[in-house]
């Protein structure tokens, strides 16, 4: 759709993810293994409330928005990752 705001499928759907120095390098998502080739967007939500003695909000949730494939399929992941229970969902799908 040229100029209109494409939305991805929401999933909210727990994966297990590796790390490589703090990004996504990979995620395994209904016992398939996604290899990220490139990460397309990053951006941090804040928390409501600031932690005591801080005077700057504390990181809640980092998402990352990755292309990604496995040997079935490929497309463009919204990662995110809940920075206090250090869980990481796959929030949408795009292709």
């Amino acid at each position: 759709m040229p100029g209109g705001v494409v939305v991805g499928r929401y999933y909210g759907a727990d994966v297990t993810v590796v790390e490589d120095e703090g990004r996504p390098a990979r995620f395994v998502w209904n016992g398939r293994v996604y290899g990220i080739r490139r990460i397309l967007d990053h951006w941090v939500t804040l928390s409501s409330l600031r932690k005591p003695g801080e005077g700057s909000w504390a990181p809640e949730c980092r998402h990352w928005r990755v292309e990604a494939g496995s040997a079935y399929s490929q497309g463009v992941y919204e990662l995110r990752h809940d920075t206090i229970t250090r869980e990481w969902t796959l929030a949408r799908v795009w292709g």
